[in-house]
């Protein structure tokens, strides 16, 4: 918009693409047509190696990849999917733009080349390519959009409103010193969930093993994570530790590979070299570089005789000077643009500073920019709890559309769940929610939250989730009887909005005409403490409150249960092994195989995170019943590593009530109100019998307590145990 408004609309246009049918792109597209399962496409795609920087051939991958051969041959659908995908292979699929290239002339760019209108843009696009605008002679731009800039921005605001209060002088990301101890600590221990290109597991495994220390490091590594380069990472450790000596080529090329411990890195390095080794110019270093990076056999049999002459003209062996050219040209056809990684490094440098020093108000600007991802607020709220910041609940007096920081009564920070985060709901609508709270005291009940906001607000999918999510607890806390009572809260609502609109007097004008707290909603049985978690889950996309496993408590670790957490930590390293899962199942796909044969993918949650189980014929046709969502089962895996993550192949499936039936622990359960025993000894009696023996714990005041162990001995289920742990009155359940 800028350059447009600056240089005038007729004098800027994006560049166009034509994306070609590649190896993995011609066979989902074939796929697609013939009408072969996704799941089935996808696992032969699986197969074909993905290279950016260098695209395998189709023909190439069938030839160096058995089991591609092996499907072929047995299955005329995948060999017609071949052949067809063969044939296609490489021709043009779809004109696009340039993901960031930009255009802009002295004069009206229809003048210059011919132009093309995008239909989903209202901005020019040439019809030539990156390649022959240049060409045509226009410099070409590239303008990257970052939401992490975003990222930055909102938590710079937040960390700067509290120093405000505090008396202090406002951070400025611009003047950040460059050498933070907490900032690199943190990045050499692989604890980068959030921050910018650092954070996959691959990533966060190099960090570990350079332990970067300087500025110099993060920008070598942005450089070098990538296909190609990555090669020369272990090198670079090695070096940097002092572990292999650095090959710097020739004397005179020291200075230029010192600070990357003898590994070229960079392009400008590339010039670098032929300046001062062959006498180059600038310019005509550039020329190398584009040489090199293009493979053009004529071009480079010239610059290879005028890199290896000018050298040998500044006393370098002949020998020599060809081996460093050699050397020179494998590196240059991958060697990435300082510049351009020095930027990127900045702003991970940035988010791994705020993420060390003020991990509330960064995540709470993460979370902001997520908000329709609820598989990454996942991974926040998992990382939020490793690091012993509290994820406070969604709640109508106390929530922001938006995520934000407040503290605790403890006075710590934490971090306030956005009501606009809530499925279902809509941002715009949660914004115009906070500013009719705001525009008055907090909401009372809710028949004051009904007349005070707006209609638009009120419907009724809105209040259903909203209240699944917890959302009126703080004026209402049984979720069920706020669910089952929204139809009368939308009443309410309509009828207030009509009499605003109307100008007359509210009916509920006076006080005392306002039902208050329960009176004057629908009786509604309360959910059960599984219900409430299992409608918490839908309406937010993840178990907030508690998850249906802390339950079972030690008794997964009885039956040596690895926490999904722990598999993400092992991916690395794992080979194949057996071992157990636990968690509740969050959703099945079915797929057929070519064979005929029925499998499915099982979404998984325990309470470290979520994960993915496959689950073949056999056992799927024996625990079928067991696949529901909301169901808690233990399975029994294989487990093999898979890229950067695992995959968990099902071998046995059981209820995991069943499984821990014979574990069933006994139980101390903490009781703060004498009014809660009746409930405690109701729900322990209707447990079955057992090996368990569950005492009550009554304080007494001034410090003491009275312990009254109950009759019997009991197997209290893990469904009873959660309804213990949510009961009014209880303070804790402890397993003995």
């Amino acid at each position: 918009r800028y350059v447009q408004e600056h240089y005038g609309r007729d004098r800027v246009a994006q560049i166009i693409t034509f994306g070609k049918l590649q190896a993995r792109a011609v066979l989902r597209d074939v796929g697609r047509v013939l009408g072969m399962p996704y799941g089935q496409v996808d696992r032969i795609c699986k197969m074909v190696p993905n290279n950016p920087a260098n695209p395998i051939t189709l023909g190439d991958a069938i030839k160096g990849e058995p089991a591609l051969q092996q499907m072929r041959d047995e299955d005329e659908t995948v060999a017609k999917l071949m052949d067809i995908a063969l044939h296609l292979e490489g021709l043009y699929r779809h004109a696009s733009t340039h993901a960031a290239g930009v255009v802009i002339g002295d004069r009206a760019l229809s003048d210059l080349v011919p132009l093309y209108r995008d239909p989903r843009s209202d901005m020019p696009v040439t019809q030539f390519n990156m390649k022959y605008v240049e060409t045509a002679g226009l410099v070409k731009f590239d303008f990257l959009g970052l939401k992490t800039l975003t990222v930055l921005a909102n938590a710079v605001k937040l960390v700067n409103a509290d120093r405000a209060g505090k008396g202090e002088a406002p951070i400025d990301l611009a003047t950040l010193p460059l050498d933070d101890a907490a900032s690199y600590t943190m990045m050499a221990k692989g604890d980068t969930t959030g921050v910018f290109q650092l954070e996959s597991s691959g990533m966060r495994d190099v960090l570990r093993n350079l332990r970067p220390d300087t500025f110099e490091d993060i920008i070598a590594l942005v450089a070098l994570y990538r296909p190609g380069p990555m090669d020369n990472i272990p090198r670079y450790i090695a070096c940097k530790h002092e572990r292999e000596k650095p090959d710097y080529l020739h004397p005179s090329l020291q200075g230029i590979l010192k600070e990357t411990f003898g590994v070229m890195i960079y392009q400008e390095q590339v010039m670098q070299i032929a300046q001062e080794l062959s006498g180059y110019s600038l310019g005509g270093a550039d020329i190398l570089r584009r040489a090199m990076g293009k493979k053009i056999k004529s071009e480079m049999e010239a610059e290879r005789a005028k890199f290896v002459d000018g050298a040998v003209a500044r006393g370098v062996d002949k020998r020599n000077a060809g081996h460093i050219f050699e050397q020179v040209e494998k590196f240059a056809g991958y060697g990435f643009n300082k510049s351009h990684a020095a930027a990127y490094a900045l702003i991970a440098y940035q988010t791994a500073w705020l993420k060390a020093n003020y991990p509330v108000e960064f995540f709470a600007a993460s979370m902001t920019l997520d908000m329709g991802n609820t598989d990454k607020l996942n991974i926040f709220r998992q990382e939020l709890s490793r690091l012993g910041i509290a994820l406070l609940p969604p709640d109508v007096n106390a929530s922001d559309a938006v995520f934000t920081v407040e503290r605790t009564a403890e006075g710590a920070k934490a971090i306030r769940y956005a009501l606009g985060a809530v499925k279902g709901v809509g941002a715009a609508a949660m914004s115009a929610l906070v500013s009719d709270r705001a525009a008055g005291e907090p909401f009372k009940d809710l028949f004051d939250f009904a007349l005070r906001c707006e209609a638009k607000v009120i419907n009724k999918r809105q209040l259903e989730n909203l209240a699944a999510a917890g959302a009126f607890d703080s004026i209402n806390p049984d979720r069920a009887q706020v669910h089952g009572n929204v139809e009368v809260l939308t009443q309410h609502a309509s009828a207030a909005a009509s009499e605003r609109a109307s100008g007359q007097a509210s009916l509920f004008g006076d006080a005392g005409a306002v039902p208050a707290g329960g009176r004057g909603l629908n009786k509604v049985a309360p959910w059960t403490a599984m219900e409430k978690l299992n409608r918490e889950f839908k309406a937010i996309g993840f178990y907030l409150s508690a998850h249906p496993l802390d339950a079972y408590g030690t008794r997964l670790e009885r039956l040596k249960v690895v926490p999904s957490s722990s598999l993400l930590a092992r991916a690395g390293t794992m080979e194949a092994t057996r071992l157990k899962v636990a968690g509740t199942v969050i959703s099945k796909k079915e797929r057929t195989s070519a064979r005929g044969n029925r499998f499915a993918f099982l979404q998984m949650s325990d309470a470290t995170g979520m994960f993915e189980v496959t689950v073949f014929s056999e056992v799927l046709g024996k625990s079928r019943e067991l696949l529901e969502p909301g169901r808690n089962v233990l399975a029994t895996c294989e487990a093999q590593r898979d890229g950067e993550g695992f995959r968990l192949t099902v071998q046995d499936l059981v209820s995991l009530d069943e499984a821990v039936a014979h574990a069933a622990p006994g139980l101390k359960v903490a009781v703060a109100e004498i009014s809660a025993l009746d409930k405690v000894r109701e729900i322990i009696n209707a447990a079955p019998r057992g090996r368990g023996e569950v005492s009550l714990i009554l304080g007494l005041g001034g410090g003491e307590e009275a312990e009254i162990q109950l009759p019997g001995r009991f197997a209290v289920p893990a469904g009873a145990v959660m309804e213990l742990m949510v009961l009014p009155g209880v303070l804790e359940v402890r397993e003995i």
